[in-house]
């Protein structure tokens, strides 16, 4: 007592109390209270020796001092603050009053060396495995009240895209935030402790599902959610999200497709929970981009966070949407299905420099349509079964395929006109020039021949045979002058053949002039339709 009239006496009364009160009182809200009333009485001791007036105490309307004001001190403290402070006897009084609160003000609060642990918020909390009342019912204390569930979706992998299937695979990881109301501690009493880790199934969580799934997520969840100190509830998951996507594969292999994620609560409406992102647009597109990590054929461009309602049998639904915008990278398909039809094409434009007559162009010609027959077959495999447009790459093969087929069909008719001709009017020539020619009778010759020359075996031709004339006497002739007869004979008949063929080849000239307008016209049709098909098809790919 004569130490603190020491330092009041050489001290301002605000220092002299701060200063004491400080090194004995913690920052807290009763130390503050306990300051604020020393240093009111010793500044009202000081105006009762002055005689001035002091204002009305103003007693606080919180915190420990104010319960007890209410309680077993209230008719000590009241009536010292309302009495005169004009003796002594009072101001002891006082002060001794001011000793037991600043004893009391370290009775409630953990001392420097008190050890706490997370079981002493939980044991403070009731969370045990028999308490399941949290678990039960929407975490508010006034049901009409809607709970707010803050949530925000990363794209961090693109598992894969199926177009025949039209399904969308991400990887994603979620984050959703909500305040339960029926929890809250003071930190400062569990030694600092702000927030705790619990297993999920010990607190309520929104039932918060994805419509575009279509498979079960068969991933490893997180077995913890994070409980603050003020009710705020953290969960993050990650998802293997098999969901629909309505692909456009009109621009395939450049096409950009655009695939939603909708969340939405299973069963409580619009006025009772409520999804609100956390972030915008432009920022959960950067956050995708610095954390995705694996796009394979894809890449991602951006994501957009909208929200909307889902109506049915008049009650709302809050749905939160976020559409995922990729684009597929299109070399892989360019080098193994453009490009070889291409070469195709290119390759039958140059068949038409190989001689109609030679049977090899029209035997490239099929091969090639076999060919691109298996790539459709192949593409077959990739595009979806129904589709609102045809896709731009089916009409790049199915019309180079007519091209090329149409390409077939004229180099049979050339060929027919080249050649057919030619020949029927040759078997025709040669067969009227044996009615007319009496040298004809050859065969008859060498079948007596045959029948005289004893030295000829059975199994030999006719034509091998030497034919004799009536008039010598095959007995005295030589084999040699046989043999010489028969390449006589022989050459005459070639010699008949090829004046055949060459009379007939003046009459059938006008069929060949036309096969070769015909081929002529045809090839440049043929590339002017190519040129124009592929232009007209590279600027609606690119638009």
């Amino acid at each position: 007592m004569e130490l603190f009239h020491y330092l009041c006496a050489h001290m301002r009364p605000s220092r002299c109390c701060s200063s004491t009160l400080k090194t004995t009182l913690p920052d807290s809200s009763l130390g503050r209270l306990c300051l604020a009333t020393c240093f009111y009485f010793l500044r009202c001791s000081l105006q009762s020796n002055n005689r001035i007036s002091a204002p009305p105490f103003q007693a606080p309307r919180q915190g420990l001092m104010y319960v007890l004001l209410q309680g077993q001190w209230e008719g000590i403290v009241i009536s010292g603050l309302k009495r005169s402070y004009s003796t002594a006897l009072h101001i002891t009084a006082t002060m001794k009053v001011l000793l037991i609160v600043l004893i009391l003000s370290g009775v409630g609060r953990a001392s420097p060396g008190k050890v706490c642990s997370y079981q002493d918020v939980v044991d403070h909390l009731n969370l045990t495995s028999r308490n399941r009342a949290f678990q039960f019912t929407r975490p508010v204390l006034d049901h009409t009240r809607a709970t707010l569930v803050e949530l925000n979706i990363i794209l961090y992998a693109i598992v894969g895209v199926i177009e025949k299937t039209q399904t969308f695979i991400p990887l994603l990881w979620t984050m959703m935030s909500w305040t339960d109301e029926r929890i809250s501690w003071d930190p400062d009493e569990f030694c600092g402790i702000t927030e705790i880790s619990l297993p999920t199934d010990m607190l309520w969580i929104p039932d918060i599902i994805i419509l575009e799934m279509v498979e079960k997520d068969n991933s490893q969840h997180n077995p913890y959610m994070i409980v603050k100190h003020n009710g705020t509830v953290l969960l993050d998951q990650d998802i293997r999200a098999v969901s629909m996507c309505m692909m456009d594969v009109y621009k395939f292999p450049f096409d950009t497709q655009r695939c939603n994620i909708s969340l939405v609560s299973a069963m409580f409406k619009y006025e009772q929970l409520r999804v609100i992102p956390v972030v915008n647009s432009s920022r959960a597109t950067d956050s995708t981009k610095a954390m995705l990590h694996s796009q394979g054929e894809w890449e991602f461009l951006h994501l957009s966070v909208s929200n909307n309602n889902i109506s049915f049998n008049d009650q709302v639904w809050e749905k939160l949407v976020y559409t995922f915008v990729i684009k597929r990278r299109p070399l892989l398909h360019v080098i193994n299905f453009l490009l070889p039809i291409f070469f195709f094409l290119c390759l039958d434009l140059a068949s038409y420099f190989i001689p109609d007559q030679h049977g090899e162009k029209l035997g490239l010609k099929v091969t090639m349509l076999l060919a691109i027959s298996v790539l459709l077959l192949i593409l077959n495999d990739i595009l979806p079964s129904v589709s609102n447009k045809t896709p731009l790459i089916a009409m790049y093969c199915i019309v180079i395929f007519a091209l090329m087929l149409l390409s077939l069909l004229e180099t049979i008719m050339v060929t027919y006109l080249t050649e057919g001709p030619l020949l029927e009017k040759l078997a025709r020539c040669v067969r009227s020039k044996r009615k007319k020619d009496p040298t004809d009778k050859a065969d008859t010759d060498i079948q007596q021949t045959r029948s005289a020359c004893p030295s000829v075996s059975s199994g030999e031709k006719p034509h091998e045979l030497l034919p004799v004339p009536q008039e010598i006497n095959s007995s005295t002739l030589g084999a040699e002058s046989r043999l010489l007869l028969l390449v006589v004979d022989e050459l005459k008949e070639l010699q008949r053949t090829l004046s055949v063929h060459l009379s007939c080849k003046k009459d059938s000239g006008k069929f060949a002039h036309l096969a070769s307008k015909i081929n002529n016209v045809f090839f440049f049709f043929y590339l002017t339709a190519v040129t124009l098909f592929l232009s007209l098809l590279y600027l609606d790919w690119k638009s």
